[in-house]
């Protein structure tokens, strides 16, 4: 008598649109898995089309790609005598639906529309699909002829159903119902489209866990994997549970386009983990009971006894460092061989994650990753070249210029020199000055005015208009390299250009607007500065990069005022008027705590009642918000960056706020300095009251 079934959760790098590569991924997915003895394969949510599909979800063209897909799956004899479960958005009643379709030996067994939406953060589903809610109700789905063709069949359920094989009983979730406050009492295998957060691979596992611990049970976790084309990187993590244990764990960070993990598992192991559970047995006694659909197949076989079981694992973390070293340079990767340029950077932490997506690239080579190599060969023009050294790599892909003028230090233009010579980076050095003198003397000849910074007796307004004139010439002499710096090489193709301006300073709009910061992506834009300062000290280390240690001791500085004595004179904190430690309080309690200046106010004067006065925390939060309100209008125009922080600016998906404030705040800062006055009045006192 079979008890044991073996069964696979895959992780695919699939891309927006992609049909053509996301069916072959597919197909090579369900390939493996059988090959590793599994009969029920899960995919990613969505993964016919892609998850990151966003308004064309509207489109009736990516409606019928998918059900195009579907079909070849269906007719492929790959997909025989496995229960085969994929993701892709379907029509029923003229509503759309995000849906899995689950099918075997040419015939669908089931359609199961998802019943929570994801719809925060990055995440706008409800924007293009709507929730089933007809809990425990099926209805028939009328096939389209295209799958009729293929099925021999007119009507299929669709709804929340679960299947009933030969041997046991198979249900689904798909990813946000994974997180929803009231979930099914069944343990069930979930597709998702989850994006990585630093940390956020805890919150994920603990969720699986506690489930299958509560209740028993197998489950499998699918995810999407790589950048499917903005934003957002899907980080894997593809897993499958048992009674609380974890039995197979896939990678977080890989370039390998499809992963499919499997797990051979005792059925008699669920049944008596679960008759133990009698607050369990008591509910699932007084539930209505899911419609099931017969299924003449099952997962186990006949003769299983000397089958081994698999043997639970210790899931295995990245540290936060480890994930920003990993996570944007597979990104960038992604990104890098889907546009087929290779890039250019002019900052030590995007300079790294550049070197570690090298390193990277060089290991999945020699681990004999034939699709990195032939990507490898098409970016770089050379059919015969086998990357070895992450140095010699680099040096291909990757152009680091320093663009000195007047007010750059000789420290920092050896710090940026000595770190490409260590990644192996194309470096150049120029001066600006020609350039910045020439577009202020055209200013002065129409004007008859000379600006001059604050240093030589200008006011603030020169004193800022003749900075920004330095970094905004940055940039465009950033691109015209991009485009042309190959070509004067005797090479074909172009360079992206790489942004490096982190998170806290697009919060607080402390940049230029199209500056240096304005790229073609930003690997390092939703990354805190805390958290690169630890990844630059983790590449040192970990990299053995010691001019890291060189730029880890430096001040940080944009270097755009008159040097004192030829020392630097500015820095960015000072500039700032408030610490990134600071800043990164603010940036969460802004957007994760929701807090208005007001309630921003009434939490700090707890937090920092040690170090601060109420005036100071008062005076800090207006500070704060003041300059936050009149720089909002720059995040419109922030480049593409890799979504890493839960308290990310980002106005294109993320963040949505106005750009244009009452950067006064009258209302909100006068409640402030009322709740400032109360405080004085009564001397000084536990202020664990204020609310």
């Amino acid at each position: 008598m079979g008890r044991k079934v073996t069964v696979a959760a895959c992780a695919l790098n699939q891309w927006a649109l992609d049909f053509q590569g996301n069916l072959q991924r597919i197909l090579k997915s369900i390939e493996i898995a059988k090959r590793k003895g599994a009969r029920y394969r899960l995919g990613p949510e969505l993964e016919i089309c892609g998850y990151g599909c966003w308004d064309h979800y509207y489109e009736s063209d990516t409606l019928l790609h998918s059900l195009q897909v579907l079909a070849a799956l269906l007719e492929s004899p790959v997909t025989q005598d496995i229960i085969c479960d994929v993701g892709m958005p379907v029509l029923h009643r003229n509503v759309r639906y995000n849906c899995r379709v689950i099918f075997l030996n040419r015939r669908i067994l089931l359609i199961r529309p998802k019943m929570a939406l994801a719809n925060e953060g990055n995440y706008r589903e409800l924007r293009w699909f709507t929730p089933w809610s007809r809990s425990r109700q099926t209805e028939e789905y009328f096939l389209p002829r295209m799958i009729q063709d293929v099925t021999k069949q007119e009507t299929v359920p669709f709804g929340d159903a679960v299947l009933a094989t030969r041997d046991t009983c198979i249900g689904s979730e798909i990813c946000e119902e994974l997180w929803t406050p009231h979930r099914s009492a069944q343990s069930l295998p979930t597709a998702s489209g989850s994006h990585h957060v630093l940390r956020k691979a805890h919150a994920r596992v603990d969720l699986v866990t506690m489930a299958t611990t509560k209740n028993g049970g197998i489950y499998l976790l699918a995810n999407q994997k790589g950048c499917d084309g903005d934003r957002l990187y899907y980080d894997g993590c593809a897993l499958i549970a048992m009674n609380g244990h974890i039995f197979a764990q896939g990678s977080q960070f890989s370039l390998d386009d499809v992963e499919v993990l499997t797990a051979t598992l005792d059925l008699e192991d669920v049944r008596s983990y679960r008759a133990e559970i009698s607050s369990r047995n008591l509910a699932a006694s007084r539930v209505s009971p899911y419609p099931r659909v017969k299924v003449d197949f099952a997962l186990s076989c006949r003769e299983d006894l000397l089958e081994p079981p698999s043997e639970p694992v210790e899931w295995m973390y990245h540290s936060p460092a480890e994930e920003i070293s990993l996570g944007p340079a597979c990104w960038l990767w992604d990104f890098l061989r889907r546009t087929s340029h290779p890039g250019g950077v002019d900052s030590a932490a995007t300079a790294c994650l550049v070197y570690s997506m090298c390193r990277q690239v060089c290991e999945a080579v020699r681990n004999g990753n034939q699709e990195v190599l032939a990507d490898v060969r098409a970016i770089v023009d050379q059919l015969s070249y086998t990357p070895q050294d992450p140095r010699d790599l680099c040096g291909r892909l990757l152009t680091t210029c320093y663009m000195a003028s007047e007010n750059s230090s000789q420290e920092t233009c050896d710090r940026a020199k000595e770190l490409a010579q260590q990644i192996g980076s194309h470096h150049i050095g120029l001066n600006i000055d020609p350039a910045v003198t020439a577009v202020v003397g055209i200013f002065s000849l129409v004007t008859g005015k000379r600006p001059l910074f604050a240093a030589h007796g200008g006011s603030s307004r020169e004193n800022l208009a003749l900075q920004n004139v330095q970094a905004r010439l940055r940039m465009v002499l950033a691109y015209l390299f991009a485009q042309l710096s190959l070509w004067a090489r005797g090479a074909r193709g172009g360079l992206l250009v790489l942004g490096s301006a982190n998170v806290d300073e697009s919060l607080l709009g402390y940049l230029t607007k199209y500056d240096c910061s304005s790229a073609d992506i930003n690997p390092i834009g939703g990354i805190s500065k805390t958290d690169l300062k630890a990844f630059v000290h983790f590449c040192m280390e970990h990299f053995q990069l010691p001019a890291l240690q060189r730029i880890l001791a430096a001040p940080a500085t944009a270097e755009l005022e008159p040097l004192t004595d030829g020392q630097v004179s500015q820095t960015d904190e000072e500039d700032m008027g408030m610490t990134y430690a600071e800043l990164s309080v603010y940036g969460r309690l802004r957007k994760i705590a929701k807090a208005g200046p007001y309630s921003m106010f009434c939490k700090l004067v707890n937090m920092w009642k040690d170090a601060c006065s109420p005036r100071q925390v008062a005076d800090k939060v207006r500070q704060f918000f003041s300059k936050y309100a009149m720089n909002r209008h720059k995040m419109t125009t922030l480049t593409p960056a890799y979504h890493a922080e839960s308290y990310s600016p980002d106005d294109n998906r993320f963040d949505l706020r106005p750009f244009l404030y009452n950067s006064s705040w009258p209302w909100q800062f006068r409640c402030i300095e009322d709740q400032v006055h109360q405080l004085e009045s009564r001397g000084p006192q536990d202020l664990d009251g204020v609310d």
